[in-house]
């Protein structure tokens, strides 16, 4: 049986309070849903001292509409801007949500496709963007990292997936970030220093140990998403081993603006579950911009197909892993093209 070491827990009521105590013991860290850290505090990923609870925080949880100055406006009012989502509001309540559902279906979409219902009903949108890398030797039991020799993720200085090196390539793996990408959304970052807010794509780095520029001593307070226009299509898609419960080995974001003559004004594309951050497909505009979205499906699965490079950091062979991302680029893009395009 895999037991959790000896650490303090402690409950903060305000988020000043919850920032205070971070920056006043370096030794401690943050914990809402626990879905992640719990398991990785068994396997002695982390050892913290102590547990900060943030799901007794009020103002981290929700989702609410504000106007582009970030003041509260009641749904319907002319000057919403953006959908605001506290970092505490669970996987589940996000893909219910009526607002997320109608302004931003594919985050709800994303949400709804974490792991199994026991775990979206406890873990957090918050906790999804903080979410660990994970790769084939990282996420085992102290007993077998220690029979390896550790790795450069923890304890080592070997990348068992590169053997060359010094940088880890353990996989991101957090659903609602390439939704999030693709929908322009930003994070606001707390400390006891006061706000920054960032966007979700600047948020990540290249980086498998550390790969997010959040501090230690910074919490995910809230998400903002811009309302998109009402020409913008969104889609996501994702490929795990079983559908009702695994992490990623592919998940695929996709967001087109189309002019009234359903061609391309606007296109972005995120593949996630490669490398320590998402891969934001570039070149796009070139390929899909003026033309009808139906029209530039297989060219743009293409250019996925040679920008996408899966690694040995998870179990599933890369290989295959590489061909299943323009099989899925295609199904995220007819998800997208109007119904009388595809009728035609």
């Amino acid at each position: 049986m895999l037991r959790l070491h000896e650490y303090a827990y402690h409950r903060p009521a305000t988020l000043d309070e919850a920032v205070a105590f971070l920056r006043e013991h370096q030794d401690a860290m943050p914990i809402a849903g626990g879905t992640d850290l719990m398991p990785n505090m068994k396997h002695r990923l982390f050892t913290p001292r102590h547990l900060v609870a943030l799901k007794g925080v009020r103002e981290l949880h929700g989702v609410w509409l504000t106007d582009a100055d970030g003041a509260p406006v009641e749904e319907g009012s002319a000057a919403a801007a953006q959908v605001v989502i506290g970092a505490c509001t669970t996987l589940t309540q996000l893909s219910r949500d009526p607002l997320v559902r109608r302004t931003l279906p594919s985050l709800a979409e994303a949400a709804g496709r974490v792991a199994g219902p026991q775990i979206r009903n406890q873990g957090t949108i918050g906790g999804n963007l903080c979410l660990d890398t994970r790769c084939t030797y990282y996420n085992q039991s102290l007993f077998w990292r220690q029979a390896l020799g550790f790795c450069l993720k923890k304890d080592g200085d070997v990348c068992h997936v590169t053997r060359t090196g010094k940088k880890c390539v353990a996989a991101h793996s957090a659903d609602t970030v390439p939704a999030l990408i693709t929908l322009d959304a930003s994070v606001d970052l707390v400390s006891a220093d006061g706000t920054r807010t960032v966007g979700v794509n600047e948020f990540f780095v290249a980086d498998g140990e550390w790969n997010t520029i959040r501090r230690r001593d910074e919490l995910v307070a809230r998400v903002r998403i811009p309302i998109p226009d009402p020409a913008v299509r969104t889609a996501y898609v994702k490929v795990r081993q079983r559908n009702s419960i695994d992490f990623p080995l592919l998940s695929i974001a996709a967001a087109a603006e189309l002019a009234p003559d359903e061609t391309v004004r606007r296109i972005s594309l995120v593949v996630s579950a490669l490398g320590s951050r998402p891969r934001v497909v570039t070149g796009l505009e070139k390929i899909a911009a003026g033309n009808r979205l139906g029209d530039v499906v297989e060219a743009v699965a293409q250019q996925a197909f040679k920008q996408c490079h899966p690694l040995e950091n998870i179990i599933v062979d890369p290989d295959w892993r590489r061909a299943m991302v323009p099989v899925y680029v295609r199904r995220a893009l007819r998800e997208m093209v109007p119904a009388r395009a595809l009728a035609g």
